[in-house]
């Protein structure tokens, strides 16, 4: 069979009922087909899967022309972190609820796959974030996000300060529950619902939103991405730096936490006649009557 996807990987969601035996149905559905099929390690044990190779997340980005994930976004956000490095393209399948990421339904996996596989498909690269804290001039934490960088306090109610930088530039020094930076995936995340705009994801831009500012003149700003981000931490009694809501490093006054574009795209494949203004009009419930 001539494909560029001769080796597919299928990853899922862990500790998910609902993963088990789609996967199993789609690894029977590409193995039919004649596809190279491997599970993810973590993913067969969670879910019980035995009747197919194995492979760890490096060796799927070694050995995979193909990665499908199944489950939502905070999955697809999580293997895209682990993934882009070896530029293998994402397909998401969606067994959360918002699915901005995960777009094939899982009612018409079978049939969906089959088109995209046969060449129906639309390729869209979007780029992640690298995000370093410094503190007293050395580098202590480095990370990659997909969605965003959060600064913002812990579990005290006091307002953190803190001063932001854009290529060196002083941009502002702000009193607030903290900072987003988000890339245009991000950008119907968090930052969406702090009041953020839509970016859209073909924009070359990344977006800092303060959440809950103490001066209401705060507002969201776009700035080119590939400037240099870089926040100051002036005061806070406890406060953090999260990425994508799922990996965390705790700060401290005089910290820097410096945010730049990571060099290396991640490609997500979607269904032939996907739109954005489609998925965002059904996801966010523009036009429905109230």
């Amino acid at each position: 069979m001539s494909t560029p996807f001769e080796t597919i990987a299928l990853i899922g969601k862990y500790n998910s009922q609902e993963v088990g035996d789609s996967l199993l149905r789609l690894a029977a559905f590409l193995e039919h087909r004649g596809h190279t099929v491997l599970v993810e390690t973590e993913t067969a044990e969670s879910a019980g899967v035995r009747q197919f190779p194995l492979a760890t997340l490096e060796e799927i980005g070694e050995r995979a022309d193909l990665a499908v994930v199944m489950g939502g976004d905070g999955t697809m956000l999580n293997i895209a972190c682990s993934l882009f490095p070896f530029g293998v393209p994402l397909v998401g399948i969606n067994l959360g609820r918002l699915g901005f990421l995960a777009d094939v339904s899982l009612d018409t996996m079978l049939e969906t796959m089959g088109e995209m596989l046969d060449g129906e498909y639309l390729t869209e690269d979007r780029f992640l974030i690298n995000v370093t804290v410094r503190r007293h001039g050395e580098n202590i934490f480095e990370a990659h996000a997909f969605n965003d960088a959060v600064v913002s306090k812990g579990a005290t109610a006091r307002l953190i300060e803190l001063e932001v930088f854009v290529d060196g530039q002083f941009v502002y020094s702000q009193r607030s529950d903290g900072l987003i930076v988000s890339t245009p995936t991000g950008s119907t995340a968090y930052a969406l619902s702090s009041g953020g705009p839509i970016l859209h994801p073909t924009l070359e831009a990344l977006v800092l939103v303060p959440i809950c500012p103490h001066t209401l003149s705060n507002r969201p700003i776009a700035v080119n991405s590939e400037s240099t981000l870089e926040i100051l931490l002036i005061h806070a009694d406890d406060a953090r730096v999260h990425l994508d809501g799922q990996r965390h490093f705790d700060l401290q006054a005089n910290d820097w936490v410096i945010v730049r574009r990571a060099p290396q795209n991640i490609r997500l494949l979607h269904p032939y006649g996907h739109s954005y203004y489609d998925m965002l009009r059904q996801k966010l419930h523009w036009g429905e009557k109230l």
